[in-house]
């Protein structure tokens, strides 16, 4: 079992025209393995950088028609230990589930392995593999179907992801630096984290901003109603005391993201679907997020814009609470805000 990383020429952005699709190479995916289409198994990563386009797909013969630059086979050796613990060869698979730039030369690249995640760093230039492998657990999903964010900033790896085999374990965290240490957020605990669906992380300022859908724990009464999030760490974050959140972060805040028709009665697109890198809208740094409704609601999607000065006031706003395991979410006075935040 194996998966493939492709090195491509890309080209700059030009005007649309019209053309016939059919006279150009097109990624065609493994159309032979019904089964892996239909899971959307086969491409997992794509990434550019410069005037390269790297792709991270599933490996078999005779499935690819598109111009290759260079390409890499990666295998994993551990598909008879995935086998033996209950999982079907599909599963088995290495699928590629972080593709991202380390440095200006270096590749960071995370594989599934068979259930066994595990990670490398490559040269861009050529494809060659650079130092040893990296125990991915943290950094990469077990499983190819479950959703992971990651990117390096100030020479730290931010990542948001499963740590376990039974996907039971959602982190937000901190590795992989020099002088920074290890951080994560608090274990099994649905206030940090609950059935979380990670779907893009930023660097911006002096912050990571971590963007996902979750289960929302303070409409438990109402049974599992989905909420998009945006969740925030300092890089400078150092963890706590041995008393309080050691190896923890102690900077860790979220926010719901409010995509909604206004009136008399609100109307949610409460599940992010994607979202964009910081742009400029109106000449203020902003992120444009698509969101849909909840799976049993009427059918709806939209498109909302955030301004990253308004998330920040968000996070300077009032903190909400949970007095007891039953009882409604609401402010913190002021003065039982912790100094500082």
């Amino acid at each position: 079992r194996s998966n493939v990383l492709l090195l491509l020429p890309s080209q700059l952005a030009t005007p649309f025209l019209h053309v016939d699709s059919y006279l150009y190479p097109s990624f065609q995916g493994l159309m032979s393995d019904n089964n892996t289409v239909r899971l959307g198994l086969d491409f997992q990563r794509m990434l550019r950088i410069n005037h390269m386009l790297y792709i991270a797909a599933r490996s078999v013969k005779n499935w690819l028609s598109v111009c290759v630059f260079q390409k890499l086979t990666w295998k994993t050796k551990d598909v008879e230990k995935c086998t033996v613990r209950g999982k079907n060869s599909d599963e088995c698979y290495n699928y590629i589930k972080v593709l991202v730039p380390r440095n200006d030369e270096t590749l960071f690249a995370c594989g599934t392995n068979a259930f066994n995640p595990t990670c490398r760093n490559y040269k861009m230039s050529t494809l060659e593999q650079d130092g040893e492998e990296v125990v991915g657990q943290a950094r990469c999903p077990f499983e190819s179907r479950q959703s992971n964010v990651g990117l390096f900033a100030g020479g730290d790896f931010y990542s948001a992801t499963m740590t376990d085999f039974l996907a039971s374990d959602a982190v937000i965290y901190r590795s992989l630096g020099e002088s920074s240490p290890v951080l994560r957020t608090v274990k099994y605990d649905s206030k940090w984290l609950r059935e979380p669906h990670f779907l893009h992380a930023i660097e911006y300022g002096n912050y990571v901003y971590f963007f996902f859908s979750e289960i929302a724990v303070e409409y438990t009464t109402l049974g599992k109603v989905v909420f998009s999030r945006v969740a925030r760490v300092c890089k400078n974050d150092n963890g706590g005391s041995p008393r309080v959140l050691e190896r923890y972060w102690t900077s860790f805040l979220k926010a719901r993201l409010n995509c909604s028709v206004p009136g008399d009665s609100f109307f949610y697109f409460d599940v992010l679907q994607s979202l964009t890198n910081v742009l400029q809208i109106n000449h203020r740094p902003a992120v444009l997020g698509v969101f849909t409704t909840q799976a049993n609601s009427i059918t709806g999607s939209a498109v909302c814009a955030f301004y990253m000065d308004d998330i920040e006031k968000a996070f300077n706003g009032k903190f909400k609470e949970q007095r007891n395991s039953e009882s409604a979410w609401t402010p913190v006075p002021e003065e039982q805000v912790p100094k500082p935040r």
